[in-house]
């Protein structure tokens, strides 16, 4: 039986009334709640990423107070989907996320594609400075590197970049297994369709838009290296972040006692 009964009504509301089951759909998004809380399938085949679900703003994050514009920020993701970073290869793409845990949002704050010169004779050597740069900007220190295939290598030159750099970070190795349509798929997906998705304006410049619109979960897509760097940081685990700033008030000492 579906959740919702064909009048609109909860089926069973003593469990699920409507506000639990608006929070349901919130958290899985419409394809996946259609399928399985309303017994309606959507084949995988019919879904689409549609960047005009995006919300853009364009306010930078605020260390002090944890906040992007007027929401709070509970942690952070850096993650690079690393490859030769040449002009005809896979692009190399390292993104930031921030993310509010207690409102399930998700910020794609800012995204690198590199290319090197094919004169460059250390290519990945060349593109950890290039991250190591990006990750001075955000005033981050943690990172995640893909190390399917060329990736194994990276987080050795990485670390040894940032200590000629006097930069000191974690790097962290993730390996993925699951099928790349699907993974994107499952990451994005329902963060768009309930409106949970926000991208900063500077990521209007860059090829993730493009990508989002020849986007297909049925394979073959040519360019999808930026959407799959984002979907990699959604699913990792985030830095946790806090304000850091002077907290406000007024202190006074007691002065009344004896010696």
């Amino acid at each position: 039986m579906p959740i919702i009964s064909p009048d609109g009504t909860p089926t069973w509301p003593e469990k699920f009334p409507l506000s639990r089951i608006e929070e349901l759909r919130q958290t899985v998004g419409t394809r996946c709640f259609s399928a399985q809380m309303m017994l309606e399938y959507i084949a995988p085949e019919r879904v689409r990423l549609d960047p005009g679900a995006l919300h853009l703003y364009d306010g930078d994050f605020v260390h002090t107070v944890a906040r992007v514009d007027n929401w709070d920020i509970t942690g952070a993701t850096v993650y690079w989907d690393p490859s030769s970073g040449r002009k005809n290869s896979d692009a190399s793409v390292c993104v930031l996320i921030y993310r509010d845990d207690k409102t399930r949002r998700v910020f794609i704050h800012d995204v690198m594609y590199m290319v090197v010169s094919d004169s460059e004779l250390y290519p990945l050597a060349h593109q950890c400075e290039m991250v190591l740069e990006f990750l001075s900007r955000h005033c981050l220190r943690r990172i995640y590197i893909e190390t399917n295939g060329m990736g194994n290598a990276l987080p050795e030159i990485m670390r040894d970049v940032s200590s000629r750099h006097n930069m000191r970070i974690s790097v962290q190795k993730t390996t993925n297994t699951k099928n790349k349509e699907t993974r994107i798929l499952d990451a994005l997906e329902p963060l768009l369709t309930s409106g949970r998705l926000y991208a900063h304006q500077r990521v209007r410049s860059t090829p993730l838009i493009s990508e989002m619109l020849g986007w297909t979960p049925m394979g073959g897509t040519t360019h999808d290296d930026g959407l799959d760097a984002v979907a990699g940081a959604i699913c990792a685990i985030p830095t946790p972040i806090r304000p850091c700033g002077p907290h406000g008030g007024q202190f006074h000492a007691k002065t009344d006692f004896t010696i």
